[in-house]
């Protein structure tokens, strides 16, 4: 039943009496409810941009005959250089597990390598090779372009803006997990 209920939300954009943009749909579904719904409107515009950010992401790195994870393990080997396996799974926000499978797929392409860790012997770091450097040298400028491109018409304040509420929503939630 519930899914049904949020399959029948139509996304349907609209403006506020500010000029802000809200989903018809959405508020027409909470309509009836007897408490201030800000927040359950809020939040689910956030949860709808995170999917479809991830879903542009996903349809991008595909183009380039990757994934999401690989594209984002290779920008991070190019920005970072060698780096060891559970410090990619930190700065990613990922499993080791998800990280070894990813690493392991770009080793199978030629695109990453695993290197000793010179300064740990327990310890492997990935690098791009050179036909790596070479794919993501060749698509990272377009990447960024892409970025400029969702946030076009944002003004710096906005972009700073967005950035804070972003993470403190992420602090909170993390506070919650934390409970």
């Amino acid at each position: 039943m519930r899914d049904t209920i949020l399959r029948d939300v139509k996304f349907e954009l609209a403006h506020d009496e500010q000029g802000r943009l809200y989903n018809a749909g959405m508020r027409k579904l909470m309509g009836n409810l007897k408490f201030d719904t800000d927040a359950v409107e809020a939040l689910a515009a956030l949860r709808m941009a995170g999917k479809t950010l991830h879903h542009l992401q996903d349809k991008w790195a595909e183009i380039h005959g990757l994934t999401e994870g690989r594209l984002a393990l290779m920008f991070r080997l190019f920005r970072c250089g060698p780096t060891p396996l559970g410090g990619l799974a930190e700065d990613l926000d990922s499993t080791p597990r998800n990280i070894t499978g990813l690493v392991d797929n770009l080793e199978r392409d030629g695109l990453v390598e695993r290197v000793p860790d010179p300064d740990d012997r327990r310890s492997v770091r990935a690098v791009l090779t050179d036909a790596g450097k070479a794919r993501i040298e060749a698509i990272w400028q377009e990447g960024l372009e892409r970025q400029f491109e969702m946030v076009k018409g944002f003004s710096k304040d906005d972009l700073a803006q967005l950035r804070h509420l972003c993470l403190l929503l992420v602090e909170n939630a993390r506070k919650e997990l934390g409970k």
